[in-house]
Order: structure tokens, then sequence, then C-alpha cells
């Protein structure tokens, strides 16, 4: 069982993005000192909601300064790239890592396809055809590709990755139908925002596909995220945790910072229209539905039993970062969570 971190970097008026950028590099440093396993990045644009435009400029800053920490982007977005210029930058990134990169691959999401021109039929063919090229110039030489979006004649990936036969590729899952296609491509699996009985099933169907088929690539890892707020209190934890929640989901719906407040009331508007969140998220669905572990080391201690126990993730990655909590009730929740939690759940 391995412990994780998974960053949005989202805006706050009144911070900096360049004090956003440092303190998230502290946070993420602490980790490493902490002995967490591995620090995750979400790629969006043009955007409040999260400010990582490049996860792997994150990736790329934190390889010289970190020694064991696994590094890993939550995705790329694939159909934005060029596949064979990101095939050649993980490999600069796996070998500045040591080989310690971890590879998300995705078709991103649909309001910035659009902004970039591209329509939903349109990012998938570029999804599908650039995994064809990535695998290919990492297990081939030379070769050529003749598609609709991508086109090569007699090119190579230079430099390659140390990991062979490639970086482990992860994907990211939202529908009922994704985890038996990510378990059959030989990837592996990562898993968000999802009720606790989405994920746990969603692991289930993952590894019963997997066993049917021999010779498949990777080890079958399931990550799934959850957002952790820990204080000294369960009192405190909540009163902290829960605008800043709601604020999170505010920026996922509207992409920018509006108004001074939310209400946790505002919380079912801005969630209903995930198919896996029916009516809507509630602060009592936060507990109710295991999307999140919030409140003191002991209450979380409790949950976090109960949830790995029901999942079996092989990796609890949490969003300690979330809307418009200070840099100091981060760090302080991350040490509490690797001092108090960690060590009482005996794994």
């Amino acid at each position: 069982m391995r412990f994780g971190t998974f960053s949005y970097n989202q805006a706050r008026p009144w911070v900096s993005e360049k004090q956003a950028f440092e303190e998230l590099l502290e946070q993420i440093l602490l980790t490493e000192r902490l002995s967490f396993d591995e620090a995750w990045f979400a790629e969006h644009h043009h955007s409040d909601y999260g400010l990582i435009a490049s996860p792997n400029l994150m990736i790329a800053s934190l390889a010289h300064r970190t020694k064991r920490l696994r590094l890993g982007n939550l995705v790329n977005v694939l159909p934005l790239y060029d596949p064979m210029r990101l095939a050649e930058e993980c490999g600069m990134l796996d070998i500045l890592t040591g080989g310690r990169l971890n590879v998300g691959l995705g078709r991103g999401v649909p309001r910035d396809d659009l902004k970039h021109g591209l329509d939903r039929d349109t990012a998938q063919a570029r999804f599908e055809e650039g995994i064809e090229i990535m695998m290919r110039s990492w297990t081939e030489q030379t070769f050529s590709y003749n598609g609709k979006a991508w086109n090569y004649v007699d090119i190579v990936c230079r430099p390659r990755p140390l990991q062979r036969p490639h970086p482990p590729i992860y994907y990211g899952a939202t529908s009922p139908d994704s985890p038996t296609m990510v378990a059959r491509r030989g990837w592996n699996l990562a898993l968000s925002r999802q009720p606790l009985a989405n994920c746990a099933q969603a692991i289930r169907s993952y590894r019963d596909e997997r066993a049917k088929h021999k010779n498949l690539s990777g080890n079958g890892d399931a990550i799934m995220v959850r957002d952790i707020y820990v204080a000294e209190t369960d009192e405190q934890a909540w009163k902290e945790a829960v605008p800043q929640l709601v604020r999170f989901w505010q920026l996922a719906t509207d992409n920018v910072w509006r108004g001074d407040s939310v209400s946790a009331d505002d919380l079912p508007k801005f969630t209903e229209r995930f198919p896996y969140f029916p009516g809507g998220l509630t602060v009592k669905r936060l507990d109710e539905w295991g999307t999140s572990l919030i409140g003191s080391p002991q209450t979380v201690i409790a949950k976090a039993r109960a949830m790995i126990e029901t999942a079996k993730p092989d990796s609890l990655v949490g969003m300690f970062s979330f809307g418009g909590l200070s840099h100091d009730q981060v760090t302080r929740s991350i040490e509490l969570f690797a001092t108090k939690v960690r060590p009482a759940l005996g794994l």
C-alpha cells in the first residue's frame, strides 16, 4: 500500500501565481521528507480551476530535488500534443528522475478541447492515434506512421526512457466501461472524484479483466484519489475543509473564481452534472459516499482503514490542497496525515 498526493494548484485571488507555485513545490518537498511514495499533477488550461498547464514542467523542476518520490501527470492531455514530441519529453523526464516517471494519458476536458478547436470526435481520434504513436516510439527503433492527424516518415524517439519498455501508463477512468478497457490495454488505473462504492467496483472490474489475459504489460496498479484534510479536531477539520471543497467544485463548474465566498448549500448544483453524483454531492454525502477523508487523526484513521478495506487500492492519493486553503493549512494537514494517520494504518 502506497500513499501520494494529487495537486491542481488552484488559483486564489490574494496569492500571486509565483507564490502559488513556490508553495506547491514546498508541499511536494515536504512529502518527500515525510516518506510519501508519489506525487501527481493535474493538467488544466486557461483556468483558475488548475494552474498547472504543464505537469511535466513540475516534474522536471522536482527531478533533482527529490530522490524517492515517483512523479506523474494525471494526465497529459494527448490531443493537444504532437505525440512524438511528448514521447521524447517523457524520455527526458524519465532520465532526469532516474526512472521515477509515471505517465498519465487522457483525452482531456471537453471545454479545453473546444477552445483549441477540437470537437469530441476529433479529440478522441487524436488520442487513439497518439497512443499508438507513443507506444511504437518507445518499443520500436525507426518507424513510419500515416494517420488522419499525424504522419511521420522514418522517425525515431530520442532520448528513450530508462524504464523499459516504457514508463508505467495510467489512465483516469470515469465511465463504467473504462476499467476493463484499461486492463486490456495493459495500463494502470487511476480513479478520482467518484464515490467509494464506484471505485471499489471499478477496481474489481479492472483486476478481474486483467486476470483473463496473459502477458499483459505493467503491474496492474490501481490508484484512488480522495480529498484529504486532517486537523487537530473533527470540528476544526470540517469547519476549514468544507468551504474550500465547495470552492473546488465551484471552480470545476465555472472555471473562474466567482464571489468572495460560497455556500455549502451550493454544493449539489456544482456537482449534479456528474453522472456518478446522482442528485449532486452534499456535505453529508462527502462522508457517506466516501469521496473525502476529513477529521481529526483518530477519525481519519478509522475512515481510511474502512476505505482501504472496501476498495483495496494499491495507492491512496490525497488531494490535500483545494480551494482557498492556505499553505500553512495544507502543510499541517500533510504532516498530521504522515505522522499520525499513516503509521496507525499499519501499511
